[in-house]
Formats: structure tokens, sequence, C-alpha cells
């Protein structure tokens, strides 16, 4: 974690990066960071202007201890369940952090702002599950600018769709097709119709789409690299950003462009006639993992307006010390973004497997990472007196 003193000056890759219509969102929290004014800091000199948490970001932070032991001790003394135990630190991180950005959430009109937490992932899988605990998040954090995530799964789906149309704003997460990718946005707009048949205020209601970004790669370059051909050795880091591409094409294609050259659909623009507000893609799983790839490539490379790139502390580092900045990298790359998939395809390299594996592989992820705090929980209250079953 940066110190303060090491933050004293907007770094100008990033004021670039957001004079090009890029959010630029924090993915992590911790305790640490709220009390010790690194995260206010980073507001302040690091364009940082949302936070996203996920359970493995949580697992790291709770799992330390640090910051969190009177907490601990007072719910052990509560005799509370593990379960509940998680809730109240995570549920209490998160409305800090969101007290951090809500000047933020105020002068951009609740465009960001923003801070996500995400409903159980055990509950991936069910949907009215995840609806109650949608809206139990929602009660418990008590901030106009927290974002409950959902993940794209089958059952996700018609989650974000209730959800939405209760008013509650969503951050979609784990989506990796553009077939899914195109799913969700159906579901934000079946929500936002619901929304308005319930005289809800249309404009208060935000949400994100988070398309992963780096684990694409990471799949498709091991498949490219048994292949070991010259032409598939070439294709190696391209997947994941042609992905992400057509994915903004798709948006484009229902929200309309950004410079206003060609309008959304019809769907849409009824719905932005009451004052909907535009479901923004989000760049996740940005940090790079091959060491071959520059450190800033799902940032540099992924550059288009009206977009949210949540990054980890070392990519949000790397970019504010060598980004490279250079405008608008995603529009009107459509046909090389096809060429690059249909090339890979091509190799007998299933996309639809890819990124069903990929679907599968988040959500299990996320669970055991849940499954990992829970002991580590349940560890702690044990140490204080509580079994915490």
């Amino acid at each position: 974690m940066i110190t303060v003193t090491e933050a004293t000056a907007t770094a100008v890759p990033l004021e670039r990066l957001s004079g090009e219509g890029v959010s630029v969102w924090l993915d992590d929290l911790s305790r640490k960071r709220i009390e010790s004014g690194n995260l206010a800091e980073l507001v302040a000199t690091r364009n940082v202007v949302g936070v996203t948490t996920n359970p493995s970001i949580f697992q790291a932070a709770i799992g330390s201890g640090e910051g969190y032991e009177r907490q601990l001790t007072d719910l052990a003394v509560r005799g509370v369940t593990v379960d509940e135990a998680v809730r109240m630190m995570t549920t209490a991180d998160v409305r800090a952090a969101a007290d951090v950005l809500r000047p933020v959430f105020e002068a951009t009109a609740g465009r960001d702002g923003r801070v996500s937490i995400e409903v159980d992932p055990r509950l991936a899988h069910d949907t009215a599950a995840t609806v109650a605990e949608a809206r139990q998040l929602a009660w418990l954090v008590d901030r106009p600018n927290v974002m409950i995530k959902i993940p794209a799964t089958k059952a996700g789906l018609p989650a974000i769709t209730e959800v939405i149309g209760l008013g509650i704003s969503v951050n979609v997460t784990l989506i990796f097709s553009l077939e899914r990718y195109r799913e969700v946005v159906d579901a934000y707009l079946a929500g936002l119709e619901r929304a308005l048949a319930a005289d809800i205020d249309l404009a208060g209601v935000h949400s994100v789409a988070s398309f992963f970004v780096s684990r694409v790669d990471s799949e498709i370059d091991k498949r490219l690299t048994k292949d070991g051909s010259d032409d598939a050795l070439a294709l190696r880091g391209r997947a994941a950003l042609a992905n992400a591409r057509l994915a903004y094409e798709a948006y484009e294609n229902v929200f309309g462009t950004a410079d206003g050259t060609a309008e959304g659909d019809a769907r849409w623009t009824a719905l932005a006639a009451h004052g909907a507000q535009k479901q923004r893609p989000l760049w996740a799983s940005t940090g790079v993992k091959d060491p071959a790839y520059k450190d800033t490539l799902y940032v540099d490379e992924l550059v288009a307006p009206g977009t949210v790139n949540t990054m980890p502390e070392g990519t949000l580092d790397a970019t504010a010390d060598h980004g490279d900045i250079q405008g608008d990298t995603v529009t009107g790359r459509y046909d090389g973004a096809r060429a690059d998939l249909a090339a890979v395809e091509a190799l007998g390299i299933s996309y639809d497997e890819v990124v069903g594996q990929l679907e599968d592989e988040g959500v299990s992820k996320f669970e055991a990472a849940w499954e990992d705090l829970l002991e580590a929980v349940a560890a702690s209250l044990r140490g204080k007196g509580v079994e915490g079953e």
C-alpha cells in the first residue's frame, strides 16, 4: 500500500485516462486503508473515484486481522455466528468507504463515488437467495452510493432484473463472454422497465457490467502456447483485448455512441427519456498476470469513453508512473478484434468452452475465498471464547 506522502501529486497518465472518459476505481479495500487516510488520499491525488471489493479482497484484508480486533472482540461477546460476523465487518468497511467517496458521488450526480459489495458467492446459482441477500446488503450498508455485486450466472440474470427493479444499483460481476454480456444488458433494461412501472426514479439507479479481462488471456494463451505454432504464438496477449473491445461494440449497439453519431436502440431510448442511466462497461481483472506483457496493458489498450477501469493497487501505481494513455484505443477496432478471435477459433480453441470454464472457475474461486474467510473468522471467534457456529 502506498503511503500518503508517496501519493502527493496526481499522476499525469491518470489525469489523461480520466480525461478520456474512463472512471478509475480501486479494486481493493481494507480497514487499514480507510483508517489511515490512504483511500481519501488516493481519491485526492490519484483520480480514484470508486472502489470495488470481492470475496478474495475481504479474505486478504480480514484474514490478516489488522484493524479488526476490536470489532471481533465485540462480535465474540455478542455470540454471533461466523456468517453474521463476516457481514458485520465487510459492510462496516463498505459503509466507511462509501462515506469517504460521498463527495465524489454528489459531484458526479451518482455516476461515480461508488463502493461495491458482493452477495455471498455461495448463492451464485440461487436467484431468490441472491435477491434477498442484495436487499439485506443494501439495508446494512445504508448508503446511496453502494452497489451490490451480483455474478452474471444464469441464476444471476433474473436476480439482476429484480434488484434493479427495486431501485437498487448493481455491479454485475464475472462476465467473460459476449453472449452473457448481452444477456446482462437485457436483464438491466428489464429491471429498469420494472422500476419505471413501480414509479421509481430511474435517474438514481446505476449499474456497471464488469467484464473480466486478464483471465481470458491467461487461459487462451496457455492453449496457444501448447499449440506452439508461429500462428498460435503470434496471437498471445490479443484475445482478452479483442473480447473486451467487442463487448464495447455491443454496448454501443444498445446505448449509442459517446459522440452521438449513433443512437441507442428503441428500448433504451424509451427508458432514457425517463432519466435512465447507461449501464457502463467496467474492465475488471486488469492486473497483468504474464510478466512478458507491459504491466499497464489492460489500461492503455482499453481506453474508451463511458467506461470504468477497476485496478488493483499495483496496476494503479504502474499506470500513474508509466501508463501510456494515447486516446481512445477501443472504438473502431472491432473488425480487428473479430479477426483475432476468429484466428484463435481456427486453431481449434473453442471460445465458448474457454469463457464457460472461466465463469465456473470464477464462481469457484470466490466461493473458496469466502470459505477461507469464514474459517479465519471462526478461528478468531473461538480464540475469544466463541464457537462461531
